[in-house]
């Protein structure tokens, strides 16, 4: 009985993941990287920690992959949060969750995951070679015959899974290789763009490093159109940098600056970073009018000191126009009222993102509509199977990512063995 041949291409997440599925299905699988390391984004996610996955239910998970979130479903269905953390302690990996969902390996080593996935290949079966990178999906009649190496070999091939990746963290090994061999199938990319990733400003402020290293914790950042409507707001961490905006609620909001940039063909996206999002305008006025009559002479700076972080207190002065030296009999209401309006509703003016090779994950890829959500095989072409960022789909950070990759990896890898 003929066994299927499996060829995997990348040896991330979603790869591994594929061709364990695929030799699980009894196919023969051989996974082929050009790298000298597997897994080696896996490696360094999560800060080296690995964020395996989000342990949130489907629906709010997808919420949280706001890129085509919708088109895994079907994928989930195979493999989900539930099933990732199961399969991992099936391989004697013990996981834990912390804030907001995030599922970490106990040990606190990603390489401990990246080593279980590695072995239970090996222990399937699957062909590993490394050093490896790969010329040409070979296609014949609109279906693929194989791929051929550099090296000029030919790995015949009744399914051929690309999981390259994106063109994100390319020292990783996501240089964007897979594209033009979608292409030559006759596959449509969607423009690429970076997402999870630091956001720029021309701001004076941000060029004089004013504010250079300073972390705001718990805010809330909006980004708004030309014409004032609210696009998105995400609460969380930030920290002001040399170019710009970093951070966790930073990165969240870069799809949206993208985005909207193209759309309005503007210079310049504004956002509002808004210090305390716990209180009101009106709360946060009374509150401080509340400390400044206890104590009615101290300078209005040093009441500023216990409301916000006291680096940014001469700015959001200067910004109202209010000598730092006012004290409570002598302050003018519509200066108090412009500071409460700073603290509540911080502006700047962003200009873009860092590159795309800076950003944690790529938007864009291959086109959705070409391919079947239930087994991630080509439309166009037989037996061609995707997998991972090489697809048109990407979340926040936080677990998102790597559960797409898992789940589109898994239905990838089940399918193609079905050949």
């Amino acid at each position: 009985m003929h066994r299927t041949q499996v060829v995997v291409v990348g040896g991330g997440p979603s790869g591994l993941m594929a061709a364990i599925a695929a030799a699980e299905q009894g196919a023969s699988v051989t996974l082929v990287d050009k790298g000298n390391k597997l897994g080696r984004k896996l490696a360094i996610s999560g800060g080296g920690r690995c964020n395996v996955t989000n342990n949130k239910p489907i629906d709010e998970l997808i919420r949280f992959i706001p890129g085509n979130g919708r088109f895994l479903h079907s994928a989930f269905q195979h493999m989900n949060p539930e099933r990732i953390i199961a399969f991992f302690e099936r391989l004697g990996i013990a996981l834990k969750e912390e804030d907001h969902g995030r599922m970490f390996p106990v040990s606190d080593k990603a390489k401990s995951v990246v080593d279980a996935l590695i072995g239970e290949a090996v222990r399937l079966g699957v062909t590993l070679r490394i050093n490896e990178p790969v010329e040409q999906v070979i296609y014949v009649d609109d279906a693929v015959k194989g791929v051929r190496l550099k090296s000029q070999e030919v790995l015949p091939a009744d399914a051929v899974i690309l999981a390259t990746g994106g063109r994100s963290v390319p020292h990783t090994g996501s240089t964007g290789d897979g594209y033009p061999w979608a292409e030559a199938a006759g596959h449509t990319i969607t423009e690429l763009y970076p997402t999870e990733v630091p956001l720029t400003s021309n701001a004076s402020f941000i060029r004089d490093k004013v504010l250079q290293g300073l972390s705001l914790r718990d805010i809330a950042i909006t980004v708004w159109n030309e014409k004032g409507k609210k696009l998105i707001t995400h609460e969380g961490d930030l920290i002001f940098t040399h170019f710009g905006l970093s951070g966790p609620a930073a990165l969240r909001c870069s799809q949206f600056v993208v985005k909207e940039l193209k759309r309005s063909k503007r210079e310049t996206v504004p956002v509002t970073i808004d210090l305390k999002p716990e209180l009101s305008l009106d709360a946060v006025s009374q509150w401080g009018l509340s400390v400044w009559s206890k104590e009615p002479k101290k300078a209005v700076k040093n009441i500023m000191k216990q409301m916000v972080p006291e680096r940014m207190v001469p700015l959001l002065l200067a910004m109202v126009n209010m000598d730092d030296s006012t004290t409570h009999d002598h302050f003018q209401k519509k200066q108090w009222a412009d500071l409460c309006e700073l603290m509540k509703a911080f502006p700047m003016k962003i200009s873009g993102t860092r590159s795309i090779e800076e950003a944690f994950v790529t938007g864009g890829g291959i086109h959705l509509k070409e391919i079947n959500p239930k087994s991630m095989e080509s439309k166009l072409t037989r037996g061609l199977f995707f997998c991972g960022e090489i697809l048109d789909i990407h979340g926040y950070t936080g677990g998102y990512n790597i559960t797409a990759a898992f789940a589109t990896g898994y239905t990838a890898g089940h399918h193609a063995a079905q050949q």
